[in-house]
């Protein structure tokens, strides 16, 4: 199994890469680990035109999205801040998944081809909302708009999530061991999912 592991905070030596290094360890030895940190990349994250012209990749993004095609799992972490990902992550989506490449809309009506199928995911969610509140009080947003609006749009299937909350106050502390637990498990059962068969679109020339 091919993995692909994602650090979406934009600083160092915080929670987000400490529950990755729990989750990679867990993995099995015969997984096939490739680590992006987020910060480390250089491109540019507003997609200024739309999709026409298309922005030309930056070498960093054409690496990444190499290592997205030859995953069989990804595995995403960030801090939820103002009810969504940090902005340098959300650059990441709108400049790597691109229609050709990521989804296709179909010529007449208003359904699309997901080119990514054939992948599943594990998205870590640090955050200082009780997952509770985030669920019964604002109705998981974020939850939602990964599953069926990212993830799920082109192809990810199935998608799990990982709440962990809230940090702040020493919530860390107190719940670190369980969190840590869970994302073992996790990645002890990642590859017995069942993911439908694996595409391969080509890479945007």
């Amino acid at each position: 199994m091919d993995v692909l592991i994602i650090d979406g905070h934009p600083g160092r030596g915080r929670l987000t890469s400490h529950l990755l290094d729990i989750y990679a360890a867990a993995l099995s030895s015969s997984a096939q680990q490739t680590r992006i940190n987020l910060r480390d990349l250089r491109f540019d994250p507003i997609l200024a035109d739309g999709y026409t012209p298309r922005q030309i990749w930056e070498p960093d993004l054409q690496r990444t999205a190499e290592a997205l095609l030859r995953c069989d799992h990804l595995v995403v972490a960030f801090p939820m801040w103002w009810g969504a990902e940090p902005a340098t992550l959300n650059g990441l989506l709108s400049r790597l998944l691109l229609p050709g490449f990521a989804f296709s809309y179909r010529h007449k009506g208003l359904l699309w081809d997901r080119l990514l199928l054939g992948r599943s995911a594990d998205v870590i969610i640090t955050m200082d909302t009780p997952p509770l509140y985030l669920r019964f009080g604002y109705g998981n947003p974020v939850v939602r708009r990964w599953n069926r609006q990212v993830l799920g749009f082109v192809g990810f299937k199935p998608v799990r999530f990982h709440l962990f909350g809230p940090v702040r106050q020493g919530g860390a502390e107190r719940s670190l061991p369980k969190w840590e637990e869970r994302l073992r498990t996790a990645a002890l059962s990642a590859p017995h999912l069942r993911r439908q068969p694996k595409s391969m679109p080509a890479l945007p020339s």
